[in-house]
């Protein structure tokens, strides 16, 4: 599907390059699980995060559809997986704060009251996607150098924001946690998902 000769004349930009590193993938995957490995201690050889996915997954969960357009395989199925966790645990996080005194009603005589409904106030739309907005998931994912790793071809590799790098790096986050989960189970994706993205933004 790739031609021989390019027909178009090259565009007047720095030539973009992707990491190929294995050794600061495994860096970047130590950084973003952490000791997170150490729950599934004897089913690993290594508990670092190099060592809870395997070495084709590791590469495909960083590998945007922008990239050698798409022929090696990208990373979008992964990443949906990862958003319904994430955003799941997102609302279990939200359920457990202390409701705000301004969202509840003024008058509550007709308000049917119920511990399992506590909370229930903070888990709006508005709230949700305030969380997870993409410059502050893009935030927590440059402190943990995905932004060095994820394998990507910006527009214009002169000026990454209006490429749309905020999107990719928080797509990229996403897709770690849905391999996380098909190779260690839900449980240890919804933590590292809890402990990894939404404690740095705030939640408990």
């Amino acid at each position: 599907m790739r031609m021989p000769e390019r027909i178009r004349p090259e565009p007047k930009q720095p030539v973009w390059r992707v990491n190929d590193d294995a050794e600061a993938m495994d860096e970047m995957y130590d950084r973003f699980m952490g000791r997170v490995g150490e729950a599934v201690k004897g089913e690993v050889k290594d508990t670092r995060g190099r060592g809870m996915l395997d070495e084709e997954v590791k590469w495909l969960a960083l590998t945007h559809k922008s990239f050698d357009h798409g022929r090696r395989g990208f990373n979008d199925k992964l990443a949906f997986l990862g958003k319904r966790i994430v955003d799941v645990q997102t609302s279990l996080a939200l359920l457990n704060m202390p409701s705000s005194p301004a969202a509840l009603p003024a008058s509550q005589d007709d308000v049917f009251q119920h511990a399992a409904l506590e909370g229930l106030e903070n888990v709006t739309a508005f709230s949700k996607n305030a969380i997870l907005d993409k410059t502050r998931l893009a935030k927590v994912a440059t402190a943990y150098g995905i932004n060095r790793v994820v394998r990507w071809k910006p527009r214009k590799s002169d000026n990454l924001k209006s490429s749309g790098e905020d999107v990719v790096l928080a797509h990229t986050m996403y897709s770690i946690i849905g391999a996380l989960a098909m190779q260690r189970g839900g449980e240890m994706a919804a933590k590292t998902a809890r402990e990894r993205i939404l404690k740095p933004l705030g939640l408990r």
